[in-house]
């Protein structure tokens, strides 16, 4: 139960005045005010030495005209010692009262070795966070997903639609007809859409003229298609009336007007382009002789006519370049969708480590005593002097080591056997694998690497050799945008004869393909025994 002391404006109170380490102190504050009074509770992380590990929200209990406020804090403190915890200051209507001040004491745990066994400090377990931008993701695949969609659809409708249109309209002059009649029926100008109007009444002419007379209307301007089809008439000997190329042109230069200029014709005007029109296409289908392209064309025919089958072509191979397009996209999406996004860049834009564990593997010895393993790429022998102290190197009488990667880099395969000097006395050298892996770790720390994590257990390869195992993990700082990366590492050392041999492998930890590559080749390690 908590003492309060002698009343007043702000009452303190604390339940014990001894605790454990990390235990909790309940600090309680308590105040008696007016119901129209405005009381602010101090806050913090920390009041004086002691932390704040929990801040409740005030009680408050009525009594008549009055209101009382009670405030409770839950402080800890890790070390042991005697602390004060300080007077704290109270606002009632902004008028500053403080609590009384008091000393709590915070006694050490005993530990009992013999009772109780010590342990290293477990490893920090990553938990998997998830990607801040999924939504991106989601979103892009969903563009994706609804952009080949989209376009399926579109191609779908155009061929369909071309397909009708081939099986309904058996001549130029019938399709014109008949979409003439469409556009009327459609009452775009008569519901303001007068630039829709003009442009659809436009584009039958046209598609009309370069269907029947085969010339590129539907590319060509007002003028280079009234010169075209003065021309085609003059040398087909077609007999079209000066007023017919009148009223064809006046009716495009309209329709420009209209579509570039923003004019707004009057009804009776766009009543008379549309008869203009009608009686453009019957006069001109009229005076097409019943065979339009002869064995024996002039240079103008041959340079429309080619003119004409490019832009055809053109047009289909458009088509054809989005459709496949159009598949990709669909089937990115579903990949997406389906397997995530790296497994789609892994597998379109390629993994290293990905590409090394599916790659053909090699099988090689290294150094003397030999280790023979299984590896991705062939080792490449490398000078590792300059990696040793002096002071070890004068311990070694031959060393014989090979890398692919860079094992204090972000991938490294290493193999490497040394030999040691005879003791003056004509005894091998006192070699320890523990030591050894002691002094591995110490020359990663020299390059840079932070906060390792060591775990050793004793191994044995496929033949029986028995060695030592290490694996753990570690920071290493790019020194490029000194942003930081999780590696991942394992070691196998073999003491044989007057030789240590060992095998080193390092990747980021986060490399899915990386792991079961280390695992691949670390099954794979056999140290050839020395012949006498």
């Amino acid at each position: 139960m908590a003492a309060f002391p002698q009343q007043g404006k702000i009452t303190t109170g604390i339940d014990k005045k001894k605790q454990k380490i990390g235990a909790q102190f309940n600090l309680t504050l308590k105040t008696t005010v007016d119901t129209t009074a405005k009381v602010v509770f101090p806050k913090g992380d920390s009041f004086g030495p002691m932390m704040v590990i929990r801040d409740e929200k005030p009680d408050t209990v009525r009594k008549g005209a009055r209101y009382e406020l009670v405030k409770k804090y839950g402080l800890t403190q890790f070390d042991s010692g005697s602390y004060l915890i300080p007077k704290l200051k109270v606002l009632i209507n902004k008028k500053p009262f403080f609590s009384d001040s008091l000393r709590v004491e915070v006694a050490n745990v005993k530990v009992d070795t013999l009772k109780q066994g010590l342990y290293d400090i477990k490893p920090v377990i990553q938990m998997e966070k998830p990607s801040k931008s999924w939504w991106w993701w989601c979103l892009l695949i969903s563009t994706l997903i609804v952009g080949a969609c989209a376009l399926g659809y579109y191609f779908f409708t155009l061929f369909k639609n071309r397909k009708t249109t081939e099986e309904i309209y058996k001549t130029p002059i019938e399709k014109a007809t008949s979409l003439l009649k469409n556009l009327e029926n459609k009452q775009l100008w008569q519901k303001g859409e007068v630039k829709s109007y003009y442009s659809e009444l436009t584009d039958i002419a046209r598609n009309y003229i370069e269907e029947e007379i085969h010339i590129p209307a539907m590319e060509s301007t007002t003028t280079e298609l009234i010169e075209a089809l003065r021309k085609v008439a003059n040398q087909k000997k077609m007999t079209l009336s000066q007023d017919t190329f009148i009223n064809l042109e006046k009716v495009l230069k309209q329709a420009d007007l209209v579509k570039f200029a923003k004019s707004k014709p009057l009804d009776f005007e766009i009543l008379e382009d549309k008869k203009r029109v009608e009686s453009s296409i019957v006069l001109i289908h009229k005076a097409v002789p019943e065979e339009i392209i002869e064995e024996d064309t002039s240079e103008l025919d041959e340079l429309m006519k080619e003119k004409f089958l490019k832009k055809k072509k053109r047009k289909t191979t458009l088509i054809a370049v989005a459709s496949v397009f159009g598949a990709l996209l669909l089937t990115l999406g579903i990949l997406i969708a389906v397997k995530g996004l790296d497994y789609v860049i892994d597998n379109t834009l390629g993994h290293p480590t990905k590409t090394l564990l599916e790659g053909e593997w090699i099988t090689s010895e290294y150094g003397n005593p030999a280790i023979e393993l299984q590896t991705p790429e062939v080792l490449k022998r490398i000078n590792a002097k300059d990696f040793l102290p002096k002071d070890a190197m004068q311990l070694i009488k031959d060393m014989q080591t090979f890398q692919y990667g860079n094992i204090f880099g972000d991938f490294g395969i290493m193999v490497a056997t040394n030999t040691y000097k005879e003791n003056p006395d004509g005894k091998q050298a006192d070699i320890n694998l523990d030591d050894a892996i002691e002094g591995e770790i110490k020359l990663f720390e020299k390059k840079g690497a932070q906060r390792i994590t060591v775990f050793k257990e004793d191994y044995t390869d496929k033949d029986g050799s028995v060695g030592m195992k290490a694996y753990g993990t570690y920071i290493r700082v790019n020194p490029e945008d000194r942003t930081s990366i999780k590696m991942a590492y394992e070691m196998i050392y073999f003491h044989q004869g007057n030789g240590l041999q060992k095998v080193i492998v390092v990747h980021q930890e986060d490399d899915k393909y990386a792991k079961p590559l280390t695992d691949k080749l670390m099954k794979s390690v056999e140290l050839i025994s020395q012949t006498p």
